[in-house]
């Protein structure tokens, strides 16, 4: 305790106080419609970081996350034993009635097991991707929510797309190709775990291949990518699709071009896409209602 410390107290007389109690009285009276346009600005700010959460603990989100996460681990679960469960009725569909020969018995197990996964896989992609998405929306901005909110479907079409065009085209063409060219001098058997290597080769990669679209727009609304920077580097961009389509296809030259072509109409629509975005950004709001 400080002895002294009345000396340090302010003496008011009776009538600072009586103002005291008058200024306070008045400043309780005071009607709330007198706050700046800046204080009510301030705290509808804080309401709504209150309400998208941008203030909850860090455990929460981990409460989140795990639960987003359990959640895309029981959907996948639920595919899989579907999935090997059936497999009996969409094998077929998978071997195109293709004559294949197995090395050993375990190998049986493990090539079902093998392929039930892949295809649980891509058909609980859409789930698992549903509940990152129920995670990550909430710390999202409104314009990033409504961003990524619309990419995400067409990013699933696309790569379904690119799926179907390399299991009903790439794959067959290229797969009656090289069997014919071994069949020359050779007595070509196919190992089921080889076809499913090459089955896997010309379907995926084209799957990732046929998003481009959807990556440069992304690009481009985030600023990083621009219309004149593609059509500068269109050359090098057709080398590297030829070196990518090389790369990702079985070494013949039908299988090369079937996956060059589709990549360069891609490349040149993801051109006339950044170029459409930028011109509706440039242009004024009434150029806009016009156009629409």
């Amino acid at each position: 305790m400080d002895p002294y410390r009345d000396h340090h107290r302010k003496i008011r007389s009776p009538l600072d106080l009586e103002q005291l109690e008058a200024e306070e009285e008045q400043a309780a009276n005071k009607p709330d419609v007198e706050k700046t346009a800046d204080e009510i600005n301030e705290e509808q700010h804080d309401d709504n970081q209150a309400v998208k959460g941008e203030k909850i603990p860090l455990m929460d989100h981990l409460t989140d996350l795990r639960r987003e996460l359990i959640r895309s681990a029981i959907a996948f679960t639920l595919v899989f034993l579907f999935v090997f469960g059936t497999i009996h009725f969409w094998f077929p569909y998978i071997t195109r009635g293709h004559e294949l020969i197995i090395l050993g018995p375990l190998e049986v197990i493990r090539f079902y097991m093998w392929i039930s996964f892949a295809l649980a896989m891509g058909l609980a992609m859409p789930f698992i991707c549903f509940f990152i998405w129920q995670f990550v929306k909430p710390g999202l901005k409104e314009k990033e929510s409504r961003l990524v909110g619309l990419y995400l479907p067409a990013m699933l079409l696309l790569f379904l797309l690119g799926l179907l065009f390399g299991y009903f085209i790439v794959n067959p063409a290229s797969y009656q190709f090289l069997l014919g060219l071994g069949a020359i001098h050779f007595t070509v058997l196919v190992s089921a775990k080889e076809y499913m290597s090459f089955l896997f080769m010309t379907t995926l990669p084209l799957g990732l291949m046929f998003e481009l679209p959807i990556v440069v727009l992304f690009l481009s609304a985030l600023g990083v990518l621009r219309k004149e920077t593609m059509r500068r580097f269109r050359k090098w961009a057709y080398l590297i699709l030829g070196i990518v389509s090389a790369l990702i296809t079985p070494p013949d030259f039908i299988s090369q071009l079937l996956v060059l072509i589709p990549m360069a109409i891609l490349y040149e629509s993801s051109l006339l896409l950044i170029g459409w975005m930028e011109n509706r950004t440039t242009l004024p709001d009434g150029d806009i209602e016009t156009q629409s």
